[in-house]
C-alpha cells in the first residue's frame, strides 16, 4: 500500500473534534476581529474632522492658530464640504470635547447595553443574536461615514449613530465568548484565550490601516469600508457558528486518551462518567480556601449559587443578582472598570496625540499608533501564559498593572524610543485587560460555586465586560476634558486608574498568595482544575 501524501497525514492525525475546535476558534476570533475594526476609524478620523489650521491676524501681521498650535502656513482652499479647520461642527475650539462626547456616546451606550446583553442573549440563540448585531452595527457603522456623502454637519446626527452602534455591540462579547467556553475546557485557558483575545489588537491594526487609507482622501469610505466588512462577516456568522458541541455529537470538553483511534461515543460516554463523579464529590480544597471568609470557619451556605435545571440539561439561566454573588466577579469587574478606561483612552485618542505632539497627518498618526496594538497581542499571550503556569490570574493582573502605571506617564518625557514605549505600554495595559474579559471571565462563569449548573457564563462575562465599559466611556471623555489643559495630565489620570485597578485586586491577590494547597500556592479562587 503506497504512504499517504503528506498532507493527508497531517489531517487525520487530528479528531473530528479537535477540527471542529480550531474552526470554532478561528472563527470567533474573526467575528470579533470585525467587531473591533469597525470601532477603530472614529479614533483615526478625529485629525480629519478637526486640522490645524491657520486664521490672519491682520494686527501683528502674522498667523495665530485656531487649535491651539502656532503656525505659518496660510490657509488652504479645501472642498465646499470643509471649513478651513476640517469638517463642522468639529472646526471650533472646542472640538476636543465634542469628539469625547462622540466617544463618550458610543461607549456609555456600550456599558448600559452590555448588562443587558448578556441577560438576553443568554435566552436566545448565539447564532442568531450575534448575526443580528453584526449586520445592524455595519449598518451604523456605515451610516456615519454616510454623513461624508451627504453633507451632514449635525452633531447630533452623528451622536444618535455612535449611540445606536454602542447598543448593537454589545450583542459580540458575550456571545463569542459563551461560544468559546462551550467548546473549550479548563486546561491552558489563559494561553488559548490570551492567544484568541488577540482579535481585539488584529482588529485595532487593520481598521487603523483601512481608515488611514482613506481618511486624507475620503473619509466617509473609512467607516464605509468597515461597516461593509462588519455586515459580511455577520453573514458568515450566520452560515458556520456552532454555539455547542453537542450541535454537531463532538464532546464538550477537552480529554486526552491514549488511543488515538477512539471515538466520539466513547469520548462522550467517559465525560459523563466524569461529571457524575464530580456531582458526587465534597468540596475541595479550592472551594473551602474560597468560600471561607478566615479559613476557619465552615461555608456559608449563602457563598452557593444554587440554579434550577434538569439533570445536567445546562439550559437554565442565572440571574443579574445570582451572578455577583459569584466569588471574585465584583473584585474583577471593578478591576476592569479602570483597566479598560486606560486602554480605551489610548484606543481613541493615541492617535491625535501623536498627530499634536509629533505633528503628523492623520494617516502616519494611524499607522504609528498600530505599534501599541502590536504590543497588546504580545501581553495578553504573555499574561495568559504566566496565569496558567502560576495558576494565579489576580496576581498577574496585579504585577502587569504594576508595571503599566509608570509607562503610562513616560510617553510625553520619551525616555525611550517612542516604537519601544509604544510596543511596552501595549502589552502592560492590554495584558490584564485581555486575561479578565476572557479566562478569568470564563473561569468565573464556569465557578464551581455554581452547584448543579454552569450556564452563567454568557451572564457573568456581560457584568464583568459592562462594568468595564463604564470606564471605557469615562476614559475617553475625561481625554476630552484634560487634554486642553495638557497632555501630561491625560497620562497622570491613566497612571492614578492603573492604581486604582490594582487596590481592587489586592484582596484576590492575597487570597491567592495565602490559601492553603501545594507548594507552590495553586490553589487560586476562582479557577477549576
Amino acid at each position: 500500500m503506497a504512504q499517504l501524501p503528506a498532507g493527508i497525514r497531517f489531517i487525520i492525525s487530528f479528531s473530528r473534534d479537535q477540527w471542529y475546535r480550531a474552526f470554532i476558534f478561528i472563527l470567533t476570533f474573526l467575528l470579533y476581529a470585525s467587531f473591533h475594526l469597525s470601532r477603530k476609524p472614529i479614533s483615526i478620523v478625529k485629525g480629519e474632522l478637526h486640522k490645524y489650521c491657520t486664521a490672519w491676524d491682520e494686527a501683528d501681521g502674522r498667523f495665530s492658530s485656531q487649535s491651539g498650535k502656532s503656525g505659518s502656513i496660510g490657509p488652504r482652499q479645501l472642498p465646499d464640504n470643509e471649513t478651513d479647520c476640517g469638517w463642522a461642527p468639529f472646526d471650533k475650539n472646542n472640538y476636543q470635547q465634542l469628539l469625547g462626547a462622540l466617544d463618550y456616546s458610543f461607549l456609555c451606550a456600550y456599558a448600559v447595553g452590555m448588562y443587558l446583553s448578556g441577560i438576553i442573549g443568554e435566552r436566545l440563540p448565539i447564532r442568531y443574536y450575534l448575526t443580528f448585531g453584526m449586520l445592524a452595527s455595519g449598518a451604523f457603522t456605515a451610516l456615519f461615514g454616510l454623513g461624508y456623502f451627504y453633507n451632514i454637519h449635525s452633531f447630533g446626527f452623528y451622536v444618535v449613530t455612535q449611540v445606536i452602534n454602542g447598543l448593537v455591540q454589545t450583542t459580540g462579547w458575550p456571545s463569542v465568548v459563551t461560544c468559546l467556553g462551550n467548546w473549550f475546557g479548563k486546561g491552558r485557558r489563559g494561553l488559548i484565550m490570551g492567544v484568541w483575545n488577540s482579535h481585539t489588537s488584529v482588529g485595532n491594526i487593520l481598521g487603523s490601516l483601512i481608515a488611514g487609507y482613506w481618511v486624507s482622501t475620503c473619509w466617509g469610505l473609512s467607516f464605509v469600508v468597515p461597516g461593509a466588512i462588519v455586515a459580511a462577516m455577520g453573514i458568515v456568522c450566520f452560515l458556520f457558528l456552532i454555539e455547542h458541541p453537542k450541535d454537531v455529537r463532538c464532546s464538550s470538553t477537552l480529554l486526552t486518551h491514549s488511543k488515538g483511534s477512539e471515538n466520539g461515543t466513547n469520548r462522550l460516554r467517559l465525560q459523563k462518567q466524569i461529571l457524575k463523579t464530580e456531582k458526587n464529590r465534597p468540596l475541595d480544597p479550592e472551594m473551602q480556601c474560597l468560600l471561607l471568609s478566615d479559613g476557619k470557619g465552615s461555608i456559608h451556605p449563602n457563598h452557593v449559587v444554587i440554579l434550577p435545571g434538569d439533570s445536567g440539561s445546562g439550559t437554565a439561566a442565572i440571574s443579574f443578582t445570582g451572578a455577583l454573588k459569584i466569588p471574585g466577579v465584583i473584585e474583577f469587574s471593578l478591576c476592569l472598570l479602570f483597566a479598560k478606561l486606560v486602554s480605551y483612552t489610548f484606543l481613541f485618542w493615541l492617535p491625535l496625540y501623536i498627530t499634536n505632539v509629533d505633528h503628523l497627518d492623520a494617516k502616519k498618526a494611524g499607522e504609528l499608533s498600530t505599534l501599541f496594538d502590536v504590543g497588546g497581542i504580545f501581553g495578553g499571550i504573555l499574561a495568559g501564559v504566566i496565569s496558567d503556569r502560576l495558576e494565579k490570574r489576580a496576581s498577574t493582573c496585579g504585577l502587569m498593572l504594576l508595571l503599566a502605571a509608570p509607562t503610562d506617564a513616560l510617553p510625553f518625557s520619551a525616555p525611550l524610543p517612542p516604537t519601544a514605549m509604544l510596543l511596552l505600554s501595549g502589552a502592560l495595559v492590554s495584558g490584564p485587560y485581555a486575561l479578565i474579559t476572557t479566562a478569568v471571565s470564563a473561569d468565573l462563569g464556569t465557578h464551581k460555586s455554581l452547584k448543579g449548573n454552569a450556564h452563567a457564563l454568557s451572564t457573568v462575562t456581560a457584568i464583568i465586560d459592562g462594568t468595564g465599559s463604564v470606564g471605557a466611556a469615562l476614559g475617553p471623555l475625561l481625554a476630552g476634558l484634560l487634554s486642553p489643559s495638557g497632555w501630561s495630565n491625560v497620562f497622570y489620570m491613566l497612571m492614578f486608574a492603573d492604581a486604582c485597578a490594582l487596590l481592587f485586586l489586592i484582596r484576590l491577590i492575597h487570597k491567592e498568595l495565602s490559601c492553603p494547597g501545594s507548594a507552590t500556592g495553586d490553589q487560586v479562587p476562582f479557577k477549576e482544575q
